[in-house]
């Protein structure tokens, strides 16, 4: 009887070591996420992770997430965006309306959820419809519009006998200015009168303000977005020195000494754009995952500044609020 040949063992052996080694590595490989917005939001990232990690996913083990921020340079979405497809990411969390934007004229391919994107995904150009959105892009809507005149109707609940109202945006979100159409559309009937006062930088924004506070209205209402949220504490700072009823949409301006907020629940929504995530990586296409719209939304109240400011909140209005800061 013939021996084996020990070398044709070996190399047998070999093949078959290595092509297990291949299809380990191969089944080991771990998806990547690009995540794209205009400003960091640690309470947003803590939603999305929140999200991943109940469907099973621990970042840096079984996921691996690149992060792109503007710094609130919305010029710069589109640079990030094209940076993010270069390192060949699985998927795309665009966070706005200007990121998905970004996202979506770079891309026709990588699957993109959106999320926080307060236009309408629609009229904007992102999908389709909401219910077929077709391409590559599916995602969330807060309802900007709704939720800016809902804003402006809590003021007007909270603090009842103001009649004038200054509300500072940035004309160069698009979101920004479909929030101040909502306001103006519920102003009237709330008899209040608005006036829009347009901040177009960082640096702009001092002389505003000190205009602003010669015209003196009864009450600020802050529109959201990049440039809005990176200046958050310096407005709230001005709001509780000049007395001002002030409503906001991000929570952290509330912290910082603004009256109140009102929004979505960032980490109910950033969740939910995980479960969209786990369903592409899973074979799920975009185009067959509807566009939802929030929610869950939550009310926050600073009674520290309502005092300091010389306001009592209305107690139906205080009964409605998921947060108060005492």
């Amino acid at each position: 009887m013939k021996k084996p040949d020990l070398s044709s063992i070996l190399v047998a052996t070999l093949v078959l070591v290595l092509g297990v080694a291949a299809e380990a590595q191969q089944a080991k490989k771990v998806p990547r996420i690009g995540y794209l917005a205009g400003r960091e939001s640690s309470t947003r990232i803590a939603g999305f992770r929140q999200g991943l990690r109940e469907l099973g996913y621990v970042e840096g083990q079984h996921i691996v997430i690149e992060y792109r921020f503007a710094e609130g340079n919305l010029d710069r979405l589109p640079e990030l965006a094209a940076e993010l497809v270069g390192l060949k990411v699985d998927i795309l969390a665009a966070e706005s309306v200007q990121a998905a934007l970004a996202a979506k004229n770079v891309t026709k391919t990588i699957p993109i959820v959106m999320v926080n994107v307060g236009t309408d995904p629609v009229e904007s150009g992102l999908v389709e419809s909401l219910a077929r959105p077709g391409g590559n892009i599916t995602g969330f809507t807060n309802l900007a519009v709704e939720l800016a005149g809902k804003r402006l109707e809590l003021l007007k609940e909270a603090v009842p006998k103001i009649a004038r109202v200054a509300v500072l945006y940035d004309p160069a979100n698009r979101g920004n200015v479909v929030e101040v159409k909502g306001v103006q559309t519920v102003a009237r009937p709330l008899g209040l009168t608005v006036q829009a006062w347009e901040v177009r930088g960082t640096d702009d924004l001092e002389s505003v303000l000190a205009a602003l506070s010669k015209k003196r209205p009864h009450g600020l209402f802050v529109a959201g977005g990049p440039l809005m949220n990176t200046n958050d504490k310096r407005i709230a700072g001005f709001a509780l020195k000049s007395r001002l009823p002030s409503v906001y949409v991000r929570r952290e301006a509330v912290d910082a000494g603004g009256l109140m907020s009102y929004d979505s629940d960032h980490v109910d929504q950033y969740r939910r754009a995980a479960i969209y995530v786990d369903k592409i990586l899973k074979g799920t296409k975009p185009a067959d995952l509807p566009v939802e719209r929030a929610m869950k939304f939550e009310l926050i109240i600073n009674l520290k500044t309502a005092k300091q400011i010389g306001v009592t909140i209305q107690p139906i209005v205080l009964m409605r609020a998921t947060r108060v800061i005492k």
